[in-house]
């Protein structure tokens, strides 16, 4: 979440799903699909300026464009290398793939042409590419959030103040804080239900341990991603909108596939609204049971558990100083654990161990949830 906040330009942020809606629906509106034969696509240097491809399609009125995504996306389908076709000069790059497409072993290819002031050519897929488009999961999550701006218990979320540790929900929804994006290639959009906070037990100080849930879900109707959804409870969200106090992490992916669009209107769309109207105590009662289970009192205790799963001796420190610094004491429930093991897993660079270390975590949850 952090990455999509601090890489968006000011022209992908949004500030109500009224206002996504209409750019990626007007977008939509102006776009058609269709298959064509491979054999049938001419690629050739533009008149006006010699260093543009332009492609023309069978029965096309006018040359397209290729968006610097599609462009890849061809050059891949045909098996040749994107990044070295760029640096050759327009018509050779062209002489390139015009050879690729008259020997692709593929008779059939689906394009996605957009009509913005010229025609676009913003993807070129297989021919039984399952499109969803971007504003489809837009409506699925107005369903449940309206406009995303507090005209529903689901918004853009609040800040954490780290001057004084207090998280406030209460955030004008500006350029720098909104959480809804959508570019030429994808869509993403975060929100959180933070003006109910959900008490999960005590912290050490004998405060209430809030949390609130929250979800992020994204797509790309020119396949530069899947549909995916994820639905988790948090304590907070900071201003560079890093996720603290994750759990109960859930998640959904569609790759678009041929019944892509089947699989989003049975499957991950309504698993949205079971989330939004679902109760949390089930979460509260298994944050309170792993609480309450007490696996390790000793500094053997701890290590032998950590070791008996998985982790190495570096890796169980790492966890247990973890602990002792966010609570003040060595970890001894099932919950101090798995807290541990999530941090750790923050400080993971690469996605797949972080990943991994999560599943883990998620692993000793279910122990007891």
């Amino acid at each position: 979440m952090s990455s999509e906040w601090f890489n968006r330009p000011d022209d992908e942020r949004y500030l109500s799903l009224d206002d996504l809606w209409a750019s990626v629906k007007g977008r939509s509106e102006r776009s058609r699909s269709r298959v064509v034969q491979t054999a049938d696509i001419r690629v050739e240097a533009a008149r006006d300026n010699p260093e543009r491809l332009h492609l023309m399609l069978p029965k096309a009125e006018a040359p397209v464009g290729p968006t610097h995504w599609a462009f890849g996306q061809l050059a891949s389908i045909v098996g040749a290398p994107a990044s070295y076709l760029r640096q050759l000069p327009a018509p050779l790059a062209g002489i390139n793939l015009q050879y690729g497409l008259t020997n692709h072993r593929a008779e059939q290819l689906k394009t996605f042409e957009t009509e913005d002031g010229r025609t676009e050519l913003r993807a070129v897929t297989g021919p039984d590419y399952g499109r969803i488009h971007d504003f489809e999961l837009v409506e699925a999550v107005q369903r449940i959030a309206g406009n995303g701006t507090g005209d529903t218990r689901w918004k853009v979320p609040g800040v954490l103040d780290w001057s004084t540790g207090v998280y406030n929900p209460d955030v004008e929804i500006s350029r720098d804080t909104t959480t809804l994006y959508a570019s030429d290639r994808d869509v993403f959009l975060f929100l959180v239900d933070d003006r109910n906070p959900i008490e999960a037990g005590k912290l050490p100080d004998g405060s209430p341990d809030l949390y609130f849930r929250g979800f992020y879900c994204w797509n790309s109707e020119v396949g530069a991603k899947t549909l995916g959804m994820a639905s988790f409870y948090l304590r907070a969200v900071c201003q560079n909108r890093n996720l603290w106090g994750v759990e109960d992490f859930q998640e959904i992916k569609i790759r678009h596939s041929k019944y892509a669009a089947s699989r989003f209107a049975h499957e991950a769309a309504p698993a949205l609204t079971r989330f939004a109207n679902s109760s949390p105590q089930g979460f509260v009662n298994g944050i309170k049971a792993a609480r309450q289970q007490i696996v390790a009192r000793s500094d053997e205790d701890r290590a032998d558990f950590l070791r008996k799963r998985g982790f190495s001796k570096a890796e169980s420190g790492k966890i247990i100083e973890k602990v002792l610094m966010e609570e003040g004491r060595p970890p001894e429930s099932i919950f101090d654990f798995v807290q541990g093991i999530t941090r750790l897993a923050r400080d993971k660079t690469q996605q797949d161990a972080r990943l991994d270390m999560e599943g883990r975590a998620k692993k000793l949850l279910d122990r007891v949830g």
